[in-house]
């Protein structure tokens, strides 16, 4: 990259507080959209999304949950704040009258203004690509018309957003200003997305202008003027131009991905250094995911090298059981979990974006440990984000002891994480199954159907895991040839796994950590039927062997505290108090404990299922039921325990 250099390196300092990805192409998708490949480095491609359907389980029902709060709120109430920039009608008096406001980060004095919008236009155009109902893109299309109208009424040359520029000369001059790149990329984001799902040629249009003022805006700074203004957190804006490079390949979008590297966070991470204590955690993953596009793009090892090492130390040592990371936004001392375990652990929009920077060197590795951390994530962070009840999402996932989420409001929040929870709960599609030329990859046991249809194969999983651990896939096929199908054989199945194929046993040659491979010319209404036998396990905070988590194969058991001194509007935020998400007040009783008298040998020995259909346990001498943390609502839990032995 231009800008990759040898100098000095410099540990930075970052002061905002927010950030997460959006644009959702990955390495063999939107193909007759692109004009630069993206597969000559890569082993395994995706699918696009629209290959694969969700079939009934938790995660179509959350996807359904969150299409109902996506659509209620209405297209002119998310260009308001644009149309008010602007200087467009959009309303009487202004709106005064006519258009109820958004409130939290949404609000027209907030100076990240808009963000939701790239954001939804993003969940839209991906619950378009996974349900292929026609609703969503008309809405879609209603907000990119109104868009454009916005761009170009104001004239400045491709410039667009719900805030004036002058946010930005703020970020180039160093003076505060709340992240005004961050928000350009949801927007950037957002069209592009609209683009390749929705096959808009307006969002492309509007999309390219902003492009344009971009290049314009920024060629001209200096060095000296780059390194100030990529000081403030700027998002995945390099991934954006990655994208728009890749489907026009317009040097000028290839002159702004370079700028945007940003060598004081990047460079430390070329000599192995683990510099991420007191980081910012979301400020620095888009970054990650933007230089693994460039790997993709042109092969450059470098960038790989420094993507690969970044993930294994964040989940190695800096993630907790969950798969999710950080304590008030921050990164932490490598291997300190257990002097975490706070109510503000868990950022929401850093799960989403480490599981989007997995997918990318999955691509180009295809090892299980990818597979396996991406699995645990979903399953105990993002599925479980989003109350059932309401829709509303959380922005941590709190380790402390007794405390509960605490969930936005329709309204009146807009945090980052609710809007990268728009695109985590429309997605879930996206990473269930892979393949090369010849082979088709099982990574995810969620209920699905796939449509292969360069191999005329339909693939139908059907399953309850983990509630019950059987997998059932069936084949049909219209293909001549043999295409070889590879399951995964978790790491966590320690204590083996059964396989069949239309009813006859067959022997598993590979050891967990493997893809089984099943080599044959398929017909219609073949089946394979696999079962993994799922193990409780404790696992210890590195720091601390006597603080320690339950795991039920890739689930994270929880205890059930009850709703004690969850006083209203709890278990809600109260947008009433500035940055109430974030100085939360649990009111955790003092009756409540996570000490239990046993050892780590002795804890094990005395967790017993309470049934066989539910996964639900008990623990001896204790009254708390653990389930999944994922079902576990509306009331308070314990994750780690504190052992006596």
């Amino acid at each position: 990259m231009k800008y990759l250099n040898n100098s000095k390196y410099i540990v930075f300092s970052l002061i905002t507080t927010i950030t997460a990805s959006a644009q959702s192409h990955y390495p063999g998708q939107h193909q007759s959209k692109i004009k630069v490949g993206d597969t000559k480095n890569i082993q395994l491609t995706a699918f696009d999304l629209q290959d694969v359907k969700l079939l009934d389980s938790p995660f179509k029902d959350n996807m359904i949950r969150e299409s109902k709060w996506i659509m209620d709120i209405s297209a002119s109430r998310l260009l308001h704040s644009f149309r008010n920039n602007a200087g467009i009608y959009s309303g009487n008096e202004g709106g005064y009258f006519a258009m109820k406001k958004l409130g939290g980060w949404e609000s027209l004095d907030c100076e990240l203004r808009g963000h939701s919008t790239g954001h939804i236009l993003s969940g839209l155009a991906l619950l378009y690509a996974s349900t292929g109902d026609n609703k969503y893109k008309v809405k879609s299309d209603s907000i990119v018309s109104g868009l454009a109208e916005i761009q170009k009424v104001l004239n400045q040359k491709g410039y667009l957003s719900a805030f004036p520029e002058n946010l930005i000369d703020r970020a180039i001059k160093g003076q505060k200003v709340w992240a005004p790149w961050y928000t350009q990329h949801k927007l950037f984001s957002g069209l592009i997305d609209q683009y390749l799902y929705c096959n808009s040629n307006e969002a492309f249009e509007v999309v390219k202008g902003m492009a344009d003022w971009a290049y314009q805006k920024l060629k001209p700074l200096t060095q000296e003027e780059r390194k100030t203004m990529l000081g403030n957190e700027f998002g995945g804006m390099n991934d954006s131009f990655y994208a728009l490079y890749q489907i026009t390949a317009n040097p000028n979008y290839k002159f702004l991905e370079e700028f945007f590297y940003h060598d004081d966070a990047l460079n430390p991470l070329i000599d192995k250094e683990d510099n991420l204590n007191k980081k910012h955690a979301n400020t620095y993953i888009p970054k990650l995911i933007g230089i693994s596009r460039a790997y993709e793009l042109e092969g450059t090892n470098k960038y790989r090298e420094i993507s690969e090492f970044f993930w294994n130390t964040v989940v190695d040592h800096h993630s907790f059981i969950t798969g999710s990371n950080s304590d008030k936004e921050k990164f932490f001392e490598p291997d300190h979990q257990s002097e975490h375990l706070s109510g503000y652990t868990g950022e929401s929009c850093n799960v989403y974006n480490m599981l989007k920077l997995t997918r990318h060197l999955f691509a180009y590795d295809p090892k299980i440990k990818y597979v396996d951390f991406y699995e645990k994530a979903l399953y105990n962070h993002i599925l479980g984000q989003q109350d059932p009840q309401s829709g509303m999402v959380a922005y941590f996932l709190p380790m402390k002891p007794g405390a509960h989420k605490v969930y936005s409001t329709p309204e009146d929040s807009f945090w980052c994480c609710v809007g990268s929870g728009f695109e985590n709960q429309a997605k879930y599609g996206e990473f269930i199954y892979y393949h090369d030329k010849k082979n088709l990859f099982v990574n995810l046991f969620i209920p699905s159907q796939l449509v292969w249809k360069e191999k005329g194969l339909t693939i139908k999983q059907e399953t309850t895991f983990p509630n019950q651990n059987n997998i059932k896939l069936t084949i049909n096929t219209a293909g001549s040839e043999a295409v070889p199908i590879n399951i995964r054989y978790p790491n966590w199945a320690t204590e083996g796994a059964k396989l069949s194929i239309n009813g006859e046993q067959q022997k598993i040659t590979v050891k967990p950590g493997n893809y089984i491979i099943l080599n044959r010319k398929w017909k219609n209404g073949d089946t394979i039927e696999v079962a993994f036998d799922l193990p409780l396990k404790i696992t210890p905070t590195p720091d601390n062997p006597k603080v320690v988590a339950v795991t039920y194969g890739p689930i994270v058991l929880a205890a059930e505290l009850g709703t004690t001194d969850m006083i209203e509007p709890a278990p809600f935020s109260n947008p009433k108090l500035y940055n109430d998400y974030y100085t939360y007040d649990y009111h955790v009783p003092a009756s409540i404990t996570n000490k239990l008298n046993y050892s780590s040998k002795e804890l094990l020995k005395n967790i017993s299922k309470v049934n066989n259909s539910d996964l639900l346990f008990k623990i001896k001498g204790n009254d708390e039921v653990l389930k999944p943390i994922s079902d576990i609502h509306r009331q308070r839990y314990t994750i780690y325990w504190e052992l006596n032995k």
